[in-house]
């Protein structure tokens, strides 16, 4: 095979022991004409293929050397393609109803694809008495809203919608009929803060002999060969790469700490919605961008799949990509699998992408109106602008001006994700919420 000019990848459930034993089995006779194989999972191919981190993975895909992709059934037929005895079956999904079949028995067979001796690893569907911790917890924190300071009921209320979420993927991603083991759940349940259940709770990572907790790909799909990527490091190199990565977790901590104090003491004079802008910006890079990056670094080197809340949001190059796997991969993951697929099997991508966006403008008037006791509404346009401005950034004449890529796409994502966030945390939120807290914390 010309390692230059394959025919394709095909990507795979490195998590499934029938997608592994297959591969295992065909690989050789694959690359030999021309594919090269690689996990599902490998960060890269999420990213080519725009896939939500723990977001369940329900079909085989193929990339072709043209770019073209397909999954299912249609990438089964892709790739007999390639081989003469396959063609019997390139023949028979030319006639017709035969696709039709061929896709309903690969959904059954993918659905389960973990069942083995009448046990079942898949998620399982959420119960009624599972989404009871969603329902009470919020209701609780607002029958308190008016005894405690708005700041406080934005923490009691922020924690109440976060940690019913937690149960509810808990409970999604046990294994009917067995339980993960009850310190991990513990882990997962109190200390982290994404929503990927299932990946967490299977502790798949296989760590590398110089650097704990690195992911480390299946032999048949290693990440060396991706597009663009280099040779295999040496043990110095990624020992180094993961104190970096630690050093840098911190000094997003102490940037995030030290924002904090300056919007506390303000000793440039800034005005008061400035400085409580400032307070937030502080807040998310303490939070989202350090306590949780050493969190997701401390996992890996236990052993846990785990991937960053935030990765690296402000390089990303369309909206698609940064709601989708750059910012906040954690509600990112909950809302694909609760809100988007029901939706979008009935009313289509579309639809479904907007439900998600008004689901989070729902969430977030929870967090941020709720407690200011203004600003009703805001929150929801700006995500619902988030949904429309994906939309419209898919249409065939704004690809064409080249949205979605490159610097232009940069610039839009600035102006429609960044530019409007004062319609997410609006003034009534800064003034009644965050400048009490400040005052609190000692603010002059």
């Amino acid at each position: 095979m010309s390692g230059e000019n394959p025919a394709g990848w095909i990507f795979y459930d490195g998590e499934c022991p029938r997608c592994t034993n297959l591969i295992r089995c065909f690989g050789p006779s694959l690359s030999r004409r021309g594919f090269r194989l690689a996990p599902l999972q490998t960060e890269w191919v999420r990213e080519r293929l725009e896939l939500r981190v723990g977001q369940p993975l329900t079909e085989m895909r193929v990339l072709l050397a043209d770019g073209a992709t397909s999954g299912g059934a249609e990438a089964v037929v892709e790739i007999a393609r390639k081989i003469w005895w396959g063609w019997p079956l390139v023949l028979a999904a030319k006639l017709p109803g035969v696709m039709v079949l061929l896709r309903a028995i690969y959904r059954r067979i993918a659905a389960n694809r973990y069942c083995a001796k009448g046990g079942c690893a898949v998620e399982k569907r959420a119960q009624w008495f599972d989404w009871l911790p969603l329902i009470l917890l919020p209701f609780a924190a607002f029958m308190v809203r008016d005894g405690v300071p708005a700041w406080v009921f934005m923490w009691l209320m922020a924690a109440a919608i976060f940690y019913g979420c937690k149960w509810l993927t808990w409970r999604c991603a046990c294994p009917r009929g067995t339980k993960p083991a009850t310190a991990l759940s513990l882990g997962y349940l109190f200390a982290w803060p994404g929503m990927d259940a299932a990946v967490f709770l299977s502790r798949r990572e296989r760590r590398h002999p110089c650097r704990p907790g690195t992911f480390q790909a299946d032999k048949a799909g290693t990440d060396a060969g991706a597009p663009g990527a280099g040779g295999s490091s040496n043990c110095s190199h990624r020992a180094g790469h993961f104190f970096r990565d630690w050093a840098f977790a911190a000094t997003k901590i102490f940037i995030g700490l030290t924002t904090l104090w300056l919007a506390t003491g303000n000793p440039f004079g800034l005005a008061p919605l400035s400085n409580g802008w400032l307070a937030m910006a502080g807040i998310v890079l303490l939070l989202h961008f350090g306590l949780f990056d050493l969190l997701a670094l401390a996992w890996r080197r236990a052993g846990v799949n785990v991937q960053p809340i935030m990765r690296a949001p402000l390089i990303a190059t369309s909206l698609v990509e940064f709601w989708g796997t750059r910012w906040n991969t954690a509600f990112n993951t909950l809302a694909h699998t609760l809100v988007f697929r029901p939706l979008a099997r009935r009313w289509g991508v579309t639809g479904g992408t907007l439900g998600v966006f008004l689901v989070s403008g729902f969430v977030h008037e929870a967090v941020i109106s709720l407690p200011a006791r203004a600003g009703y509404g805001l929150p929801t346009a700006y995500f619902l602008m988030q949904g429309l401005g994906i939309w419209l950034e898919r249409t065939p004449w704004c690809r064409r001006l080249g949205l979605g890529r490159g610097t232009r796409g940069w610039l839009f994502v600035l102006a429609v994700a960044g530019v409007p966030a004062f319609w997410l945390f609006h003034p009534p939120f800064i003034i009644n919420v965050i400048l009490p807290m400040l005052r609190a914390f000692g603010a002059t």
